[in-house]
């Protein structure tokens, strides 16, 4: 079933079920009216008689107008009973006087007919009788309900011919309103299957006004930037790569031209052509794992869970100090325990690399310092610091500032650390260290020990 089919029916539905609860009001209003205009007829004629003193069994030329006197012991005249005496009737008899006047439908003389029942007290006397109602008795008045059937049999075919009529003019309109409501969501599928067929994501759709569909295509649009951000960052991603890739592998390339050569090198060329050769390929590695990193870094984590950041920290601090003693760079680390949630693996990642990267631009014989408390984590080196007008790049892909096109590295480090520290809702900066230096600060957002206090463990 369509989706405009589903519409129409709800809206016919809502429709005809308006139609008819107002229709059956109608009806239950006219029919309590006009019964209620005869209730007020009876008890008026009730009264008039009983205060003529005329109160005997008789039924009137009218068929269906009847009286009848009924005893206290719930009997009438004999052979003269008209109007049924039910059990209603004779405890009104019984109660000499003290029972309300009741209201009822009943069937007297073949017909239908609406009765009243007056309780009478001691004293009342039969007019054709001898008969004392000393203890009291019922005086029972009906008149036919022929004119309010009739009536409301009238009334009842005019509301079945609304009911039909709303129900043709309910479908109708829900016709109307679903072409009318569907048109721009079916203008705006069009445009939708367009833009899968051409995958031109550039396009966006009219803003339209307030409305939910204008709402829809606002949100639509937001997605439209969303991946045209990020196919051109996957462009960029890939032609940064490209440039990166092509200069280890030129000179890769020009190694393995010189080998081919290898009897012609006395064996100290050898080493070094072999050196080279290694070193390129670990710069490859290297810039495959990094580049393998930021690719997964756009796909959402499953890995987080509680652990010990100090500990991680700690961990980091220690395998830094042991890629560092070839230049005699140590690592100082003051490190208060607390706890956050994520990706353990990642976060390890980043922080190697802030460590190496303190280690990389740190002089022979310097020391880093790595500071931890309330889930900051603060990694200041004692190197040439970052100029401010690298400040704003520090942190994108590929980017290198012009001290360090001379180092080895590809530029991806930091970048790794803002994509891993964005996924994990936490913020990285940079600052000028006070007497020199970088000084990076990583924050993580903290948590509530777990209840079961693990530690971190790799």
């Amino acid at each position: 079933m369509t989706f405009r089919t589903r519409l129409v029916l709800a809206a016919a539905a809502a429709a005809v079920a308006a139609v008819l609860l107002g229709t059956a009001a109608s009806f239950v209003v006219a029919k309590h009216s006009l019964v209620g205009s005869v209730d007020v007829s009876l008890a008026q004629q009730a009264r008039g008689l009983i205060a003529d003193g005329y109160i005997e069994n008789t039924c009137g030329s009218t068929a269906g107008y009847c009286t009848q006197i009924v005893f206290a012991d719930g009997t009438t005249i004999p052979g003269r009973q008209v109007v049924p005496i039910s059990k209603r009737v004779q405890r009104a008899a019984a109660s000499r006087g003290a029972a309300p006047m009741t209201y009822f439908s009943t069937d007297a003389d073949g017909a239908e007919v609406r009765e009243v029942v007056y309780p009478l007290g001691p004293g009342y006397k039969h007019a054709a009788s001898p008969k004392l109602l000393y203890q009291g008795g019922a005086f029972q008045v009906t008149l036919p309900l022929t004119g309010v059937n009739q009536e409301l049999r009238a009334l009842a075919f005019d509301l079945w011919l609304i009911v039909i009529i709303g129900v043709a003019l309910a479908t109708f309109l829900g016709l109307l309103v679903g072409r009318t409501v569907l048109a721009p969501l079916n203008e705006l599928t069009d445009t939708v299957e367009d833009l899968a067929e051409t995958t031109d994501v550039s396009r966006r759709l009219d803003p339209g006004g307030p409305d939910e569909l204008g709402r829809l295509r606002r949100a639509f649009n937001s997605l439209l930037v969303a991946l045209d951000r990020s196919r051109e960052s996957q462009r960029q991603l890939v032609l940064d790569a490209s440039h990166e890739l092509r200069t280890p592998l030129t000179s890769l390339r020009t190694n393995m031209e010189v080998a081919r050569r290898m009897e012609d090198l006395d064996v100290e060329d050898r080493d070094v052509l072999i050196g080279d050769v290694l070193t390129q390929l670990d710069e490859l590695t290297s810039l495959v794992a990094d580049l393998a990193e930021l690719a997964r870094g756009e796909q959402p984590s499953n890995e987080a869970r509680p652990f010990r950041f100090d500990e991680l920290v700690s961990a980091a601090v220690v395998a830094a100090t042991t890629h560092g003693r070839s230049r005699r760079v140590t690592y100082t680390a003051q490190l208060e325990p607390c706890w956050v949630s994520g990706s353990s693996h990642r976060i390890e990642r980043a922080v190697d690399n802030l460590l190496d990267n303190a280690l990389k631009w740190s002089p022979d014989d310097a020391v880093v310092e790595v500071h931890l408390r309330n889930g900051e984590l603060f990694v200041r080196d004692h190197g040439p610091g970052v100029a401010e007008s690298d400040m704003p790049h520090i942190f994108d892909r590929f980017y290198r500032a012009a001290d360090a096109r001379s180092r080895p590295g590809s530029g991806l480090g930091l970048a790794i650390v803002a994509q891993v520290v964005r996924d994990e809702n936490g913020e990285v900066s940079v600052h000028q260290a006070e007497g020199g230096g970088a000084l990076f600060r990583l924050r993580l957002p903290v948590i509530d020990p777990p209840a079961d206090d693990s530690s971190y463990d790799d």
